[in-house]
């Protein structure tokens, strides 16, 4: 089960009075922003660079940024982003200014217009300076970092992009023409553009040295030739933001790329609702059936005919329309017929961290904190064996020694989407040589119930999903996440994970985690179990 970790790490609008003239300045995070009103008879709108992204995403989004903000539900996903990308600024800080002489513009602190008259006073000077601010022509933007060069006797600069990605995106390209454009239309003798990420192959050595952990790609050419293509983005976005309502696009593909939008729930209820959406169609789309999509403007299942669809979507579709489960109980049996008793079920808890805090990891390495195993004996006797590590140290190792132990010398392994746990087994058996090969003998018992599933049941209740979530209510109704106390999904494993390691976590909150954690993992493998023994066809109780 993958989970990502974020440890514990600008919503603002100034209206600046003029003569007819209200400009407003709507920072990175505008989520809460509102705007003055009555409107002036003339508005110069300042936007920001994440509101002109916003636009190259969605016309709509733009819109509904500025004018209806209260409709905004960035998603758990979308906030770990965020929370991501603050701590990846930090340590860029430390990395780009080793001896602390560069100088923090803290726009909560300071307000705009004294960060964009600081910035200006700052660049007179050869220090780094980090979230330096600039406005012009229509558009604001801060810079991550900028680093002075100096060449003879000009004082010129270099601005770094700092991204907690581990590649150059489309949208990184975009992001570093604004800023340059910005930059430079505001007087900024910039001469060069980087953008920084993560290098996801870089190992952390320990003692809190991050040297490495960013490689920077140069996209100052490619920026500095966008200049005229960002002003019309400008001027684009600034007549979307003028409109007095919100401009009529529906809902579609664009609403998660490049960014997830947090307006989807919104828009989508001012659109008629599908009673059995095409989207519960599993597996990728092929060309046909896309195209047939999208001509036709289909959104109800029922209206895909069946010659655009692959053998598993036709099964979705009749088993949808119809209501009635399928589920091939023979072949399913004869697919585990050959794997005995005693049999073990195994899931994991991982945790990955962007910017790593154990020694020998990567950036986003998934290191696994927590493991249940149920062992089913030849009588049927059924025994949990489980781990979790919550001292705030390195699990790994210890993780491994236990998991050998748990599983056993012989029989098969259960597991639900077999891809994850393997991949984590392996790793491990790079990491601790001397564990490798009772590791690796682990992986060559695993049985994987996930296919299983796939090809051989499937209820209208699942809507297009075989996860292990999905799958369970409709076989074993008494089995219920819902009812579990506290942690009931994988994000929530890993909020309580760190939650429990974090210093000011008393004894008893402590130890009411550790609680929650192993009834959720607990109950993974046991799910499991009762998933074998329905395809299986043995007849097994508790």
């Amino acid at each position: 089960m993958q989970i990502l970790a974020i440890p514990p790490g600008i919503a603002a609008v100034c209206a600046l009075p003029r003569p007819k003239i209200h400009r407003f300045y709507l920072s990175h995070q505008a989520s809460n922003t509102t705007l003055a009103q009555p409107y002036p008879e003339t508005i110069v709108r300042v936007l920001s660079k994440s509101k002109l992204l916003a636009w190259r995403q969605c016309p709509k989004r733009l819109w509904l940024e500025v004018h209806r903000p209260d409709l905004r539900e960035d998603s758990a996903a979308t906030q770990a982003s965020f929370a991501i990308g603050h701590q990846v600024g930090d340590i860029a800080r430390q990395l780009y200014d080793p001896l602390g002489k560069g100088k923090l513009i803290d726009l909560h602190a300071e307000g705009f217009d004294a960060a964009f008259e600081r910035t200006q006073a700052l660049l007179q000077r050869a220090q780094p300076i980090f979230e330096a601010g600039f406005r012009a022509k229509g558009a604001l933007a801060f810079a991550d970092v900028l680093l002075p060069e100096q060449k003879g006797r000009t004082l010129t600069w270099r601005m770094v992009e700092v991204k907690s990605s581990t590649s150059v995106k489309d949208y990184h390209r975009d992001d570093a023409a604004v800023q340059s454009f910005v930059a430079r239309a505001s007087g900024v003798p910039l001469t060069a553009i980087a953008l920084a990420h993560i290098d996801s192959s870089w190992v952390y050595p320990g003692n809190e040295d991050y040297a490495g952990l960013l490689v920077e790609n140069d996209l100052s050419a490619e920026a500095f030739g966008r200049g005229e293509e960002v002003g019309g983005w400008i001027a684009e976005a600034q007549k979307i933001v003028a409109k007095k309502n919100e401009p009529a696009v529906t809902t579609g593909t664009h609403c998660s790329s490049p960014y997830d939008c947090g307006f989807l729930t919104y828009c989508q209820s001012q659109e008629p609702q599908a009673e059995q959406p095409i989207q519960w169609l599993p597996g990728r789309w092929g060309s046909q059936l896309s195209a047939h999509v999208q001509t036709h403007g289909i959104t109800e299942l029922r209206a895909v005919p069946d010659d655009v669809l692959n053998h598993k979507q036709r099964r979705v579709k009749a088993v949808t329309l119809s209501g009635q489960a399928y589920f091939d109980a023979q072949a399913a049996a004869q697919a585990l017929a050959a794997h005995k008793l005693p049999a073990y079920f195994m899931d994991f808890e991982t945790i990955q961290f962007a910017v790593p805090i154990w020694k020998g990891t990567r950036p986003y390495q998934q290191i696994p904190f927590q493991f249940s195993v149920h062992r089913l004996s030849r009588a049927g006797k059924l025994k949990q064996h489980a781990f979790l590590d919550l001292s705030g140290q390195d699990p790994s190792k210890a993780f491994a020694e236990a998991l050998i132990a748990a599983c056993g010398e012989r029989g098969p392994i259960f597991v639900y989407n077999a891809a994850f746990e393997t991949t984590r087994i392996r790793e491990l058996a790079q990491r601790f040589p001397q564990l490798a090969q009772p590791l690796l003998a682990l992986n060559e018992r695993v049985v994987d119930l996930l296919p299983i599933a796939r090809e051989h049941y499937y209820h209208p209740d699942q809507r297009g999903s075989w996860s292990i979530k999905a799958v369970l209510p409709t076989l074993c109704p008494d089995l219920r996440y819902d009812d579990l106390d506290g942690v009931q999904d994988g994000g929530m494993a890993m909020n309580a994970y760190l939650a429990a390691l974090a210093p000011q976590s008393s004894a008893a909150r402590k130890a009411d985690i550790e609680r929650q954690l192993l009834a959720y993992c607990a109950l993974d493998t046991y799910a499991m179990v009762r998933l074998w023994s329905v395809f299986s066809g043995t007849s097994w109780k508790d």
